[in-house]
């Protein structure tokens, strides 16, 4: 093995040293800044007040992230009325709180965009992707990992909306018949 092939092949292992938190264990608890004001947006203090946090991973520049852009806002709209809070995570070290906080006000997202300096709780996550969802129940174990939907180009085309499916169980208290999902989109710019 070449020395360049072994430094990436060490780079590689050491970016993903995290291991993916399992289903139905706890779900990786933060605390980071809101991207507009600075104030802090924690996990557990979501879950006292909220059935399920959707946590995803989202970004400024990546097509496939902005091909969700409506999506995820509908989507905030629509489950916060049943008593779940979304959290928008923007671990890109290439995109400033500024631009994220732009970003957000540009697409009317209503709900919490953090940015996540240094990319810890994407690490904590293992989330590679933008965009990538997460959905943690009122107790605080993780539930769903993968993707929103199938089709980041157009809406009226989705056949599996991955995410609100898992939602709705959730809220039903029945089990998420696809518990994991493959993610796609741009990787996190660590």
């Amino acid at each position: 093995m070449t020395k360049a092939r072994w430094l990436i092949t060490l780079f590689a292992m050491t970016s993903l040293a995290h291991a993916a938190p399992e289903i139905g264990k706890a779900a990786p608890d933060f605390s980071l800044p809101a991207a507009s004001d600075g104030k802090t947006v924690e996990l557990k203090s979501l879950l006292k007040t909220n059935k399920a946090v959707a946590v995803l991973f989202i970004a400024v520049k990546c097509p496939y992230s902005n091909g969700y852009n409506d999506r995820m806002a509908q989507l905030a709209r629509d489950y916060a009325k049943k008593g779940v809070a979304v959290v928008g995570i923007n671990s890109n070290k290439t995109e400033p709180a500024a631009d994220v906080a732009a970003h957000a006000k540009q697409h009317g997202f209503d709900f919490a965009v953090v940015k996540d300096e240094g990319s810890k709780v994407a690490d904590l996550y293992a989330a590679q992707h933008t965009p990538e969802a997460y959905v943690v129940d009122a107790k605080g174990k993780l539930v769903y990992h993968g993707r929103i939907d199938e089709n980041y180009e157009d809406a009226s085309r989705v056949k599996s909306p991955d995410l609100r499916t898992a939602l709705d169980a959730v809220l039903a208290g029945t089990p998420i018949q696809s518990a994991e999902t493959k993610a796609f989109g741009c990787s996190i710019k660590r």
